[in-house]
């Protein structure tokens, strides 16, 4: 899975988590909580998401990790 990849899938998850926003204009380096105003529910909601969908565990240790899509896309390109 490629950069590109993750970083479309991640906002995929996101639209489906808040569909009212436009997760692809995220800029890469604010946090992602702000932005799409999403909860910590939702938020764990995308983190299952992404465990599910690549099949990569992500430790409660490493949620901040995942605050922004530069992390995100960051994290899980080495994780794979």
């Amino acid at each position: 899975m490629t950069e590109a990849d993750i970083r479309k899938l991640a906002c995929e998850l996101l639209s489906e988590i808040a569909p009212e926003t436009d997760p692809d204009a995220l800029p890469g380096d604010k946090d992602i909580r702000e932005e799409l105003d999403i909860d910590s529910m939702d938020f764990l909601n995308f983190v299952i998401a992404l465990h599910k969908r690549i099949g990569v565990a992500i430790p409660e240790e490493d949620y901040p990790k995942l605050f922004t899509m530069d992390g995100i896309v960051k994290y899980l390109t080495k994780r794979r």
